[in-house]
């Protein structure tokens, strides 16, 4: 993936240095930057200048989809990447919030698919009423979910980072427009640029609709300080392989489905070709 080389290529040379306070790392960041895939051809945006773990990332955005709050949920489904924010990381283990281990509080899931009510209102589905809307054919221009309640962050173990998509229709043509407010380019992006696809490609699949073009657009972009001279030294030497295309099980056909009986078995990426793993620190 070309894109995601010439992105990290911009961080290095145009990046300014920033300290992070709750972090205690600095970030070599740049701000602005957009990824467009057309998956008509078939082809998924998977990175290919390293391995992608792409069974965990699709089991994450599963997980969202399922509307998850614990990290032993995101291990049953074979991802391990929440186990650190709820239970490493001290500013959410001293929340009065936390209900115990492994609770993320009320971030990505949990707000997609019961987005807090007013007063005595019901929570509200948002991912179940973009569903029953685009099966029907309907695109209210609304078709937005987001892992974003501004008022309850402080009751998250952390604040969605790709925090809403917003779907819309051209005929049977699905498009998909993701918003992200803080990348890291390293480990994260990789990720969430594949959940992106996925995102896409099963919301298509559960209402009969055709997956067209996705655009994923990022605010703050960052390496973090530790991360840096692997990324320039590694990884960005690399040339980009060719795309791999992404097999679904087609009988997962509702979102009834993709709650209840869907593994990881039910996906392939199919000829994905890459180069060697590059290992990079995580920061909680």
């Amino acid at each position: 993936m070309k894109r995601y080389i010439d992105i990290g290529k911009r961080i290095l040379e145009e990046g300014v240095w920033l300290s992070n306070a709750r972090t205690g790392k600095k970030t070599l960041s740049i701000i602005g930057a957009s990824f467009e895939y057309d998956l008509a051809d078939g082809t998924v945006p998977v990175v290919t200048t390293k391995k992608l773990f792409w069974k965990t990332a699709i089991a994450e955005m599963l997980g969202y989809l399922r509307g998850y709050q614990s990290a032993a949920q995101f291990r049953e489904l074979g991802c391990n990447t929440w186990n650190a924010n709820t239970n490493e990381n001290q500013a959410w283990l001293d929340n009065p919030h936390r209900k115990g281990k492994d609770d993320m509080g009320l971030c990505y899931g949990a707000i997609g698919r019961a987005f807090p009510g007013i007063e005595d209102d019901k929570p509200f589905d948002q991912y179940q009423k973009i569903v029953t809307d685009l099966s029907r054919g309907i695109d209210d221009r609304r078709e937005i979910m987001t892992f974003n309640h501004p008022n309850l962050i402080h009751r998250a173990c952390l604040p969605a980072c790709m925090h809403t998509h917003h779907f819309n229709l051209l005929g049977d043509d699905l498009y998909l427009e993701s918003y992200q407010r803080s990348s890291d380019y390293a480990l994260g992006q990789p990720f969430n640029h594949f959940q992106v696809a996925f995102l896409l490609l099963i919301t298509a699949q559960i209402t009969g609709k055709k997956a067209k073009k996705m655009r994923h657009h990022l605010s703050n972009v960052h390496l973090y300080e530790d991360q840096v001279e692997i990324f320039k030294n590694e990884q960005v030497k690399r040339e980009p392989l060719s795309p791999p295309s992404l097999k679904i099980n087609p009988a997962i056909k509702t979102l009834k489905d993709l709650e209840t009986w869907v593994t990881m078995e039910d996906f392939e990426l199919i000829n994905y070709k890459h180069h060697l793993v590059v290992k990079y620190p995580f920061t909680v």
